[in-house]
């Protein structure tokens, strides 16, 4: 991943805007790291249902994650808004590499960065299946060079 002082808001295609809440909040005051990959999640599968029209009840093929990292930079804490953004790095026949950066309200550069992979598999499977293609058209909204 890029050092964070070349990241910026505008390198990244989609934003989401997410409030903290009360309970992320650990003892020492600021949002639990945890707590910062259940915002990679979200952003990405709120993309994922809305734009590529993932269905996560019944579809044939879902995303399990298979690798995932965060770079803390800044602290969040509540109440607070991060403005999520995300894009993709990597898009095989199975596999998906987001990036997704993590931005205080207006703030051009990063309070964090991470990235998170997707393996698609078979809901019954759960065998690597192709990307399915409504959801890879989204996807590929996401790339730098689209």
């Amino acid at each position: 991943m890029p050092a964070s002082s070349t990241e910026r808001r505008e390198h990244y295609r989609h934003h989401l805007s997410i409030p903290t809440r009360w309970l992320d909040n650990d003892v020492y005051g600021h949002v639990n790291n945890v707590v910062y990959y259940a915002y990679f999640d979200t952003v990405i599968n709120e993309y994922l249902i809305r734009v590529g029209g993932l269905d996560i009840t019944r579809g044939d093929a879902i995303g399990v994650c298979a690798e995932s990292q965060c770079r803390f930079l800044a602290e969040f804490t509540f109440p607070e808004t991060i403005e999520a953004g995300l894009r993709v790095a990597h898009l095989g026949r199975t596999s998906v590499r987001y990036e997704i950066g993590l931005f205080r309200a207006g703030a051009p550069e990063p309070a964090a960065l991470g990235f998170f992979v997707h393996v698609f598999v078979d809901r019954q499977t759960r065998r690597p299946t192709e990307v399915p293609p409504a959801i890879r058209a989204a996807l590929e909204q996401l790339r730098p060079e689209s």
